[in-house]
Protein backbone atom coordinates (compact mmCIF):
# COMPACT_ATOMS: atom_id res chain seq x y z
CA UNK A 1 0.00 0.00 0.00
CA UNK A 2 1.42 3.52 -0.72
CA UNK A 3 1.46 6.15 2.08
CA UNK A 4 2.19 9.78 2.59
CA UNK A 5 3.53 11.21 5.19
CA UNK A 6 1.94 14.11 6.88
CA UNK A 7 2.69 16.11 10.04
CA UNK A 8 0.29 17.02 12.62
CA UNK A 9 -2.16 18.51 13.45
CA UNK A 10 -2.87 17.98 9.61
CA UNK A 11 -2.61 13.88 9.67
CA UNK A 12 -5.08 13.61 12.67
CA UNK A 13 -6.97 16.34 11.15
CA UNK A 14 -7.66 14.06 7.60
CA UNK A 15 -8.10 10.69 9.97
CA UNK A 16 -10.81 12.49 11.93
CA UNK A 17 -12.51 13.83 8.83
CA UNK A 18 -11.78 17.40 9.17
CA UNK A 19 -9.71 17.77 5.93
CA UNK A 20 -10.52 16.25 2.80
CA UNK A 21 -7.78 18.03 0.70
CA UNK A 22 -4.08 17.73 0.99
CA UNK A 23 -1.98 20.07 -1.13
CA UNK A 24 1.49 19.77 -2.53
CA UNK A 25 3.66 21.05 -4.91
CA UNK A 26 3.39 17.59 -7.13
CA UNK A 27 0.70 15.46 -9.01
CA UNK A 28 0.46 11.95 -8.59
CA UNK A 29 -1.48 9.25 -11.42
CA UNK A 30 -1.73 7.19 -8.24
CA UNK A 31 -5.54 6.40 -7.10
CA UNK A 32 -6.51 4.02 -4.90
CA UNK A 33 -6.19 3.32 -0.67
CA UNK A 34 -3.46 5.42 0.76
CA UNK A 35 -2.54 5.02 4.26
CA UNK A 36 -1.80 8.62 5.86
CA UNK A 37 1.37 8.32 8.17
CA UNK A 38 2.01 10.98 10.76
CA UNK A 39 5.25 12.63 10.73
CA UNK A 40 6.94 12.89 14.05
CA UNK A 41 7.19 16.06 13.07
CA UNK A 42 3.79 18.26 15.50
CA UNK A 43 3.71 21.94 14.27
CA UNK A 44 3.13 23.48 17.87
CA UNK A 45 2.62 26.81 16.54
CA UNK A 46 -0.34 25.43 14.46
CA UNK A 47 -1.89 23.75 16.85
CA UNK A 48 -2.70 27.33 18.96
CA UNK A 49 -4.52 28.16 15.82
CA UNK A 50 -8.18 28.60 17.75
CA UNK A 51 -9.67 26.81 14.80
CA UNK A 52 -7.49 23.57 14.72
CA UNK A 53 -7.51 23.66 18.63
CA UNK A 54 -11.06 23.88 18.60
CA UNK A 55 -11.41 20.91 16.55
CA UNK A 56 -8.91 18.88 18.21
CA UNK A 57 -10.03 19.86 21.27
CA UNK A 58 -13.76 18.56 20.31
CA UNK A 59 -11.90 15.36 19.24
CA UNK A 60 -10.71 14.80 22.39
CA UNK A 61 -7.12 16.14 21.70
CA UNK A 62 -6.21 18.56 24.28
CA UNK A 63 -2.57 19.13 24.01
CA UNK A 64 0.13 19.12 20.31
CA UNK A 65 1.73 16.21 22.91
CA UNK A 66 -1.71 13.96 23.31
CA UNK A 67 -1.49 13.86 18.69
CA UNK A 68 0.00 10.29 17.44
CA UNK A 69 3.61 10.56 16.41
CA UNK A 70 5.29 8.24 13.69
CA UNK A 71 2.18 5.77 12.82
CA UNK A 72 -0.50 5.31 10.25
CA UNK A 73 -3.03 7.29 11.71
CA UNK A 74 -5.83 6.60 8.98
CA UNK A 75 -6.40 5.02 5.45
CA UNK A 76 -8.02 7.09 2.90
CA UNK A 77 -9.02 6.60 -0.55
CA UNK A 78 -7.06 9.29 -2.93
CA UNK A 79 -9.66 9.81 -5.51
CA UNK A 80 -8.22 12.83 -7.75
CA UNK A 81 -5.25 14.65 -8.15
CA UNK A 82 -6.54 18.76 -8.33
CA UNK A 83 -4.70 21.96 -8.95
CA UNK A 84 -5.46 25.54 -6.97
CA UNK A 85 -6.35 27.56 -9.74
CA UNK A 86 -7.29 30.91 -7.97
CA UNK A 87 -6.95 31.51 -4.27
CA UNK A 88 -8.91 34.10 -2.46
CA UNK A 89 -7.04 35.10 1.01
CA UNK A 90 -9.69 37.98 1.63
CA UNK A 91 -12.67 36.30 1.14
CA UNK A 92 -10.92 32.53 2.28
CA UNK A 93 -11.62 30.55 -0.21
CA UNK A 94 -9.89 28.72 -3.38
CA UNK A 95 -11.14 27.40 -6.37
CA UNK A 96 -9.77 23.59 -7.49
CA UNK A 97 -9.80 22.23 -10.62
CA UNK A 98 -8.92 18.99 -12.23
CA UNK A 99 -10.48 18.40 -16.62
CA UNK A 100 -13.92 18.61 -16.58
CA UNK A 101 -14.24 19.34 -12.73
CA UNK A 102 -14.05 22.27 -10.34
CA UNK A 103 -14.13 22.19 -6.57
CA UNK A 104 -14.84 25.31 -4.42
CA UNK A 105 -12.61 25.21 -1.07
CA UNK A 106 -13.91 27.09 2.06
CA UNK A 107 -14.57 27.62 5.76
CA UNK A 108 -12.54 25.00 7.99
CA UNK A 109 -11.12 23.26 4.80
CA UNK A 110 -9.79 26.21 3.63
CA UNK A 111 -8.14 27.42 7.13
CA UNK A 112 -6.57 23.31 7.63
CA UNK A 113 -4.73 23.84 4.36
CA UNK A 114 -2.29 25.45 2.00
CA UNK A 115 -3.84 27.04 -0.84
CA UNK A 116 -1.29 28.92 -2.97
CA UNK A 117 -2.03 29.19 -6.91
CA UNK A 118 -0.57 26.23 -8.54
CA UNK A 119 -0.59 23.57 -5.74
Amino acid sequence: MKAITIHQPWATLIALGEKRFETRGWATKYRGPIAIHAAKHIDREVCKNPKIASTLWEHGYHLPDDLPTGAVVAICSLTDCLKVEHAHIKEKGALLSSPGRLTTIKDNEFDFGYYDDGK
